[in-house]
């Protein structure tokens, strides 16, 4: 069955009943008065009733009608038999054989108490003839979703199936979608599957059939056992590798996550009077903070469709490292008493170049990173003292450095070099 309009009458069950006029439109609305799907059983059942009541009491009427007009105008007979008929009235599928003395198509509608509205579908229209076929087509709102857009469309279709094939031209991707605005969650779509032959139930990563499809899509469900969760959604499309009409059951599952991420923590540096300049040590360590993102985040069948930012904020706040800076000056190292320093004996053929070089680079100034040794040799102050030194032994020159240096070697032995010792010898 095609969209609503003066346009073709798609007849039931396979046969196709013309109707003059254009083609189809598509009308967009936005609510319904029309009875649910649920109900459109038990509304056929109570049309037919209807008829064939309306039927027996109009016979006998227009019996009485007929004779009375045979004993007063005896002409009149054959005119009167003229105008009896007996014709085919097929509502939304259910056909019903009906007798009328009425000349018109809408004359029959209104005597048999159809109600139709400028949405429905009837044909043929105007004279009525003994043996005519009337097709009227009530109807019906659907959502249809095309290619992600969800429209609101009267159709006069009977089944999914025929809405579908009257929809596959306007989009790549077209589905009907159930509504479930019911108290129980009930998938609901006014339209029954197909009129024969299977359907399909996507769901779950599975496709299961219904051996009979022309069934509603709730039914098809309840026979499968398949059950729906609050946000799930149910749509019903045509299968591209079967052709067959297929209910599409998808899971949706909303759900608050939280995710964290390191905040760096910054570093202070502080001047320390007690402390030589070149000397540092941090006196508080820093730790990192926590940062908290909350997003609500929407997954269909497990794929993340969605995902919005409900809180962005620091739930640990980091902690500053402290670092304590020399800030005081080194004294001057007095100069050495006596000329140039001496430390003799087998010190003097040792490569003092080669230990230099380790242990400092070759520079004679240079202090650790910890301010505690220092110079070529990187002497501690107790050491540089020990050996007669004065001050702190960066501020000494290259050649006293050296010469106290042979001084301890002299003393000690390499040993008071444990990385680089070995260079003397080399």
């Amino acid at each position: 069955m095609g969209l609503i309009g003066p346009g073709r009458c798609w007849g039931l069950r396979g046969r196709r009943t013309p109707v003059p006029g254009t083609s189809d439109v598509w009308n967009r609305v936005t609510s319904s008065t029309r009875p649910t799907d649920a109900s459109g059983a038990a509304h056929r059942q109570s049309l037919r009733s209807r008829l064939t009541t309306a039927d027996s009491g109009s016979a006998r009427l227009r019996t009485i009608v007929a004779v009375t007009a045979v004993l007063l105008v005896g002409s009149g007979a054959t005119v009167a038999s003229a105008a009896h008929k007996t014709v085919s009235l097929d509502i939304d599928g259910e056909t019903t054989s009906v007798t009328t003395w009425s000349g018109s198509v809408e004359g029959l509608l209104d005597e048999k108490d159809v109600e139709v509205t400028d949405r429905d579908l009837v044909a043929p229209a105007g004279k009525l003839e003994d043996g005519a076929e009337i097709v009227v087509r009530h109807a019906r709102l659907i959502d249809v979703q095309t290619d992600g857009t969800a429209e609101s469309v009267w159709t006069t279709a009977l089944t999914a199936d025929e809405a579908l094939a009257a929809f596959a031209t306007r989009g790549g991707d077209v589905r009907l979608v159930a509504s479930r605005s019911a108290a129980d969650g009930r998938p609901e779509l006014a339209l029954e599957l197909t009129l024969d032959g299977p359907a399909d139930v996507v769901v779950d990563g599975q496709t299961r059939t219904v051996d009979d499809g022309s069934t509603t899509v709730g039914e098809a469900l309840d026979h499968l056992g398949v059950t729906l969760g609050e946000l799930d959604t149910v749509t019903v499309a045509r299968s591209p590798e079967t052709g067959r009409v297929s209910v599409v059951v998808s899971r949706v599952v909303v759900q608050e996550v939280a995710t964290t991420s390191e905040v760096a923590f910054a570093t202070v540096t502080q001047d320390d009077p007690s402390r030589y300049v070149g000397q540092k040590a941090v006196v508080t360590r820093g730790v990192a903070g926590v940062r908290t993102v909350l997003d609500r985040v929407t997954t269909v069948d497990g794929v993340e469709t969605a995902r919005e930012t409900l809180s962005d904020t620091v739930t640990q706040a980091p902690v500053d490292e402290v670092v304590k800076v020399g800030a005081k000056q080194r004294p001057a190292a007095p100069a050495a008493s006596g000329g140039a320093i001496s430390a003799g004996g087998a010190a003097d053929s040792l490569n003092w170049a080669a230990l230099a070089q380790c242990e400092s680079g070759g520079n004679a100034s240079i202090v650790s990173s910890t301010g505690k040794y220092h110079g070529l040799y990187q002497f501690s102050v107790a050491t540089w003292q020990a050996v007669g030194g004065a001050g702190v032994p960066s501020q000494a020159s290259a050649d006293e450095q050296t010469a106290r240096a042979k001084m301890l070697y002299n003393r000690s032995g390499a040993g008071q070099w444990p990385h680089c010792g070995s260079r003397l010898f080399g």
